[in-house]
């Protein structure tokens, strides 16, 4: 379970990235980067920040480099701003959510046109036997014997 002072402390890191990744990396191979979130460890000694790169493999991959050469940079620019006595150690993962989101969409519509399938092999038919093949109570029996 996070603590408020963690996930206080992780939404001021986040912003702090974002600024200065927008403001001060001024390497060629950075992308458009978006920081989707940032973890900080129990301790507070390891923060690893999740972003998302719009573009293709290429562009992630020069985007992942550029954010390793800034670490330090990013790391004295955080510790900076807010003071703590231990700056956290800065870890950048590719975040995995939009593609999980894209097959999630994909394995939906699959689903859907087989059902939609199914529904249309369905049309028309009939279930095998009679309509009502539950027993009924005993007084509709004696009813009809008398």
């Amino acid at each position: 379970m996070v603590g408020p002072r963690n996930a206080k402390l992780a939404d001021q890191i986040k912003v702090l990235l974002a600024s200065t990744i927008d403001r001060r990396v001024k390497d060629p191979r950075l992308g458009f980067v978006t920081i989707t979130e940032v973890r900080l460890s129990g301790d507070n000694r390891e923060a690893t920040a999740f972003y998302t790169v719009l573009g293709d493999d290429e562009a992630r991959a020069g985007s992942a480099a550029a954010l390793a050469s800034a670490t330090g940079m990013l790391r004295s620019t955080v510790g900076a701003q807010l003071g703590m006595k231990f700056t956290p150690t800065l870890a950048f993962v590719l975040d995995a959510t939009p593609e999980s989101a894209r097959h999630i969409e994909d394995l939906l519509a699959q689903v859907q046109a087989s059902d939609a399938e199914a529904a249309a092999a369905a049309r028309g038919k009939e279930f095998a036997g009679e309509a009502d093949p539950y027993r009924q109570p005993r007084q509709a029996e004696e009813a009809d014997q008398q």
